[in-house]
């Protein structure tokens, strides 16, 4: 098989792993915004932590408890606070928002990028950076609707991609090194550690159905992070990144179907400024510095 044609098949695998990790996103945030009907968020957020947990130790026990041991947990520490704080925020919007609308949020991450990169690693911002960033937070106020109020949701949502972008630049340093197994079981771990206190101090006994959500927003993380992971791995990221937006196409289908949430055409409007910013973003990056756009975090 040739170099070109090598290449296209990595793209294809590459897009259609990450394709079925935001279904897979999806249905996580359609289950978590199920469960927070009638328990409360830190709930969600240590279930989600806990299942996945469990979850991941068949793969560990068959590649081998030593393969645990890292130089850099420092580095899965960072990841962990600021992966679970991010989750804080996202499972709060998907609550109190339209599906698709809390799951576009999430989607911002890619626009803080560039801004973490400026402030921790010193890198310049590039006029095409600047610019992608500005149509970026256009296409959040068309999202949003605000009215002339930027309301409080939306701001945690925003906080939210901000921490998400900053757990992304850890994982970048973690991908020099580390497998992807050994990655997603230091967060899974270390997440359900701090998201233990809380959840203990707003506890509620769940039903048979709610133990059922949470099982399955467990599983659908831990296959959708495996999934990304592999994707980004195969294939260059400002390549494959616009299909991640595909969560957004996901989650108005469940909004659709089970809450009869409706699509608006500022809503559509207001998406594809966020995906082209963060295409913009990412490709621009990559050309720059193509250690800290594509995923590394090789299996």
């Amino acid at each position: 098989m040739n170099k070109g044609m090598l290449y296209r098949q990595n793209l294809l695998l590459g897009a259609l792993f990450i394709l079925l990790a935001e279904f897979f996103f999806a249905s996580m945030g359609a289950a978590v915004k199920q469960v927070s009907t009638t328990l409360p968020t830190e709930m969600a957020v240590f279930m989600r932590n806990f299942f996945g947990l469990l979850l991941m130790l068949p793969l560990v026990w068959r590649g081998g408890v030593q393969r645990l041991g890292t130089t850099i947990f420092r580095f899965h520490l960072l990841r962990a606070l600021a992966g679970v704080s991010a989750m804080y925020c996202f499972f709060y919007v998907l609550a109190h928002l339209p599906l698709a609308d809390g799951l576009l949020l999430k989607m911002t991450a890619p626009l803080f990028m560039p801004l973490i990169a400026w402030l921790w690693l010193g890198e310049g911002l590039r006029r095409t950076i600047l610019w992608a960033i500005a149509v970026g937070f256009v296409g959040v106020v068309l999202v949003l609707n605000p009215a002339g109020e930027f309301n409080r949701v939306a701001l945690i949502g925003l906080l939210g991609g901000a921490l998400a972008s900053l757990a992304k630049a850890s994982l970048r340093r973690l991908g020099r090194s580390e497998p992807s197994v050994r990655v997603v079981f230091y967060f899974s771990l270390l997440s359900a550690l701090i998201s233990l206190p809380p959840m203990l101090w707003q506890w509620q006994t769940p039903n048979p159905t709610e133990w059922g959500l949470f099982a399955l927003i467990g599983l659908m993380g831990i296959l959708g992070q495996l999934l990304l992971t592999r994707g980004y791995a195969i294939a260059p990221a400002a390549s494959v990144s616009p299909f991640t937006y595909a969560s957004v196409l996901f989650g108005a289908a469940y909004g659709y179907l089970f809450w009869g949430e409706v699509i608006t055409l500022q809503f559509v409007a207001g998406a594809l400024l966020i995906a082209l910013a963060g295409v913009l973003a990412l490709s621009a990056r990559e050309r720059k510095v193509p250690l800290l756009v594509s995923d590394p975090a090789r299996p």
